[in-house]
């Protein structure tokens, strides 16, 4: 296929976790033209990759050159974390980046004629947690309880609307944990426990929580970027085979080559013990479930997650051990 006959994608976001695994996949393939938003000048670019200094996101960002001739918008950038602790700083930060960053380049993109705006939220738009057994579906009304989960869902709400305003098609993805080659905070914590053989008081754990590999997630989203049954649609993603915090563990310990060192102490004494240390959200990623079905996105788009679990937490362990191994 001729350069000027692919399609011009627009990636946000592309130095981050999710993004730089999108780069790798999309820069070298022959359908697509891709280009990458960038906040600020950077030397260490993939070989082939078009940028387009537009600098931070925000409601005043100026998106006109980097949406020239775009066809499909891949939105990952967004504000997670907001080192100022206080609750009414954190709604003022995230809304800025993730609601009205994201609303004010959605808005250029349908002026431009951009078609698709494919949009990666937050399973936080569900809420942070399932009864056992009863998993979040795309249809569920959003219940965020949190800065960050609240201005993703507000930023779906006001792309709905606008695409019913402007007829541009908008795509959702709703993800749950996030793990894979280059992962960091609470998964590479974990992995480095695992790796030092410390013992961990998770060894009767009968939660479940869904998780999903960056390479499922990166391939859905590329799913995404032309299927004609995506248009309008939200879609929960996951490997479909949830674990509970025990089983993840054993797993991953597995597939770091150590003994599973895990110790068997009831959850309520872990529970009780994380409520007397002010932990307890920490205790709820680690005892509580959240479980997502997908049997939506499986059906909608003839889609299922191309790796599995063993696979995949195999790939990303290698990994860590290459990083990590001093």
């Amino acid at each position: 296929m001729s350069e000027d006959n692919r399609a011009r994608l627009l990636l946000t976001g592309s130095t981050g976790f999710l993004g730089t695994a999108l780069v790798d996949c999309l820069v070298d393939d022959t359908r697509y033209q891709l280009v990458a938003a960038m906040r600020r000048e950077r030397g260490n670019l993939a070989s082939g990759l078009q940028s387009i200094l537009v600098g931070d996101l925000e409601a005043s960002t100026d998106w006109t050159l980097a949406l020239s001739g775009v066809e499909v918008i891949i939105h990952t950038a967004a504000c997670v974390h907001v080192m100022n602790d206080s609750d009414n700083d954190s709604f003022i930060e995230f809304r800025r980046v993730n609601v009205e960053g994201t609303l004010n380049l959605a808005r250029q993109a349908a002026a431009a004629g951009v078609k698709r705006f494919i949009f990666i939220s937050s399973i936080k738009v569900n809420g942070e947690s399932t009864p056992l057994n009863q998993p979040y579906t795309s249809e569920d009304d959003p219940a965020p309880l949190d800065a960050y989960g609240i201005s993703k869902r507000e930023a779906e709400d006001g792309l709905y609307k606008l695409a019913e305003k402007t007829g541009m098609e908008v795509v959702i993805i709703r993800p749950p944990l996030v793990y894979g080659v280059g992962v960091k905070a609470n998964f590479l914590t974990m992995m480095r426990w695992l790796n030092k053989g410390i013992p961990l008081p998770l060894g009767v754990i009968h939660n479940k929580r869904s998780l999903v590999a960056l390479d499922n997630l990166v391939d859905l989203i590329v799913t995404c970027i032309d299927h004609f049954a995506a248009a309008n649609q939200t879609f929960l993603v996951s490997d479909d085979e949830d674990l509970s915090t025990t089983e993840l563990l054993q797993h991953m310990a597995i597939a770091l080559g150590r003994p599973v060192r895990l110790l068997p102490v009831h959850a309520g004494l872990l529970k009780a013990g994380a409520m007397i240390l002010g932990r307890r959200e920490a205790a709820q990623r680690l005892l509580g479930s959240l479980q997502v079905d997908i049997s939506k996105t499986k059906k909608i788009l003839s889609w299922t997650p191309p790796l599995g679990v063993n696979e995949a937490f195999k790939k990303t362990a290698e990994d860590f051990l290459v990083r990590y191994k001093h």
